[in-house]
């Protein structure tokens, strides 16, 4: 088995589980979802650390780690589809 660093596949942060009017954070993506008045979602943000981006960018282990968070974050797109 290949060793990877510690921060493998952790790019995103995971999205089956996100609280109301927090941050939830990975190595270079983070999302928040607000609500107004504790009813509906007023604001869905998306931010990216361009830093951490281009230190990942230049880990030798970028395109498969990459993958494998991709891969992930579709899995967990289709569960919360379901």
């Amino acid at each position: 088995m290949k060793d990877h660093p510690e921060c493998f596949g952790t790019m995103f942060p995971g999205v089956l589980h996100i609280p109301n009017d927090q941050d939830v954070t990975g190595k270079v993506f983070s999302i928040r979802l607000e609500r107004a008045g504790g009813m509906w979602r007023c604001n869905r943000e998306v931010r990216a650390d361009v830093h951490q981006w281009d230190a990942c960018h230049e880990c030798p282990d970028f395109d498969n780690c990459y993958k494998f968070c991709t891969a992930k974050l579709l899995l967990e797109s289709a569960i919360i589809s379901e």
